[in-house]
């Protein structure tokens, strides 16, 4: 069952609001916190906690607004990923480790 909470808020003479102690809760944020707003080519925006690991990655932010953007226009699109497409993926990372933590080696950066 998905269920819809609708809150408002009023914008003072300066653009300023005050997030409502909900979606406060909901996000849970706190004094200082970043909000990020995605905002849909139908006018809907999305409302998110900021400070996120994409928040570093200005690519990696652009490139999941993109796919959400994306997903929310056309969901017909979105579909399952097939047994061969999979198995094809599968040996091209074949032997492949990757150590996150690792610093990238000069000139791979």
């Amino acid at each position: 069952m998905n269920s819809t909470l609708k809150f408002e808020s009023t914008l003072t003479d300066r653009y300023q609001t005050t997030v409502p102690d909900s979606v406060r809760q909901a996000l849970r944020l706190g004094k200082r916190d970043k909000i990020h707003y995605l905002v849909q080519a139908d006018g809907t925006v999305q409302l998110t906690r900021g400070g996120g690991m994409d928040e570093d990655d200005p690519v990696l932010a652009r490139f999941l607004q993109f796919l959400a953007a994306d997903m929310a226009s056309r969901p017909d699109r979105i579909r399952a990923l097939d047994r061969k497409l999979s198995k094809r993926l599968r040996s091209l990372v074949k032997g492949v480790r990757i150590k996150l933590d690792e610093p990238l080696a000069p000139g791979n950066e």
